[in-house]
């Protein structure tokens, strides 16, 4: 099978973008995240072996191509949220896992003996990363991947798999650099040479577990969300006029808001009933209610 009967048939089920990365090594992204490791600049959350990030033969050692996917979210600037636009629907490692199931279950039944395993944001290797190689988007220096048709509210899954289709190459494009990301940032994360400082980025601040310091503490009663960030997309010129998602689960069945009266009166059992099935939940009930609290300024 050729990689354009596969991209048609992704097509057909409602994935527009895709491309083929290589199986690497990738040694130009080991020498990135060293740079990032002797700066401090990790939240903890990767991956902690580097071979593994840069590798793929380390998680399936008969891989020969790795099939990446992004999946737009956007649904529009929909006023009164407190929580990051990819969050209004149904969580997406959900999503993506089914979306990309159906592309296996495919190739499962059109190439003899197909093996694979799926990511959806919970593998070792670097989404954005092959997602640049894919040749899906080009880096903004606000560190998210742009793509030309949905700009950079996308989602990205992939596809290790033992079929070698043939690798695609990276973009010319390049994000215009015009620094709004940089200068609109609330914790002044991005470097402005596509570099970042994740622990002073919003969105994983209103993640983070344990105490906050005052600092950070200061930034969510500013700013107002409590659970993510899109500030630095909202602004970015690169996402202006792009489509509403095609992705019916991002779509329907939005929640845009969580309150305090909510949270306050479920327990956590019943929040992980309500919300299981939503992208916010998986810090659990604490930290949303931590967050509600000093966004109103409540005392514990």
């Amino acid at each position: 099978m050729n990689k354009d009967k596969l991209k048609e048939f992704c097509k057909s089920i409602g994935i527009d973008c895709v491309g083929i990365a290589g199986i690497g090594p990738y040694n130009d992204l080991e020498k990135i995240i060293k740079r990032k490791l002797l700066n401090g600049y990790v939240t903890g959350m990767e991956e902690p072996i580097i071979e593994n990030r840069v590798n793929p033969k380390e998680t399936m050692k008969n891989v020969k191509s790795i099939i990446v996917c992004a999946f737009p979210y956007y649904i529009g600037d929909l006023k009164d949220s407190n929580l990051s636009k990819y969050c209004y629907g149904k969580d997406y490692h959900i999503v993506v896992r089914q979306m990309l199931q159906q592309v296996c279950d495919y190739l499962f039944d059109n190439i003899d003996d197909f093996e694979y395993k799926v990511f959806a944001d919970n593998g070792p290797l670097v989404d954005r990363y092959l997602a640049y190689i894919s040749g899906i988007g080009y880096f903004g220096i606000n560190n998210n991947i742009i793509t030309d048709e949905y700009g950079s509210y996308v989602f990205i899954g992939y596809i290790m798999s033992n079929y070698e289709f043939k690798a695609d190459s990276p973009s010319e494009k390049t994000c215009i650099k015009c620094g709004k990301c940089v200068k609109y940032c609330p914790g002044n994360a991005l470097l402005g040479n596509y570099e970042m400082n994740p622990k002073r980025c919003l969105s994983y601040i209103t993640q983070k577990k344990g105490e906050l310091e005052l600092e950070e503490k200061s930034l969510l009663e500013a700013n107002k969300n409590i659970f993510g960030c899109d500030i630095c997309q909202d602004v970015c010129p690169h996402n202006k006029n792009i489509p509403i998602t095609n992705i019916k689960e991002f779509k329907d069945d939005i929640i845009l808001k969580l309150t305090e009266e909510e949270i306050n009166n479920i327990s956590n059992k019943e929040f992980k009933r309500r919300y299981g099935d939503r992208a916010f939940s998986w810090r659990g009930k604490n930290i949303i209610k931590r967050n509600i609290d000093l966004v109103l300024k409540k005392p514990k």
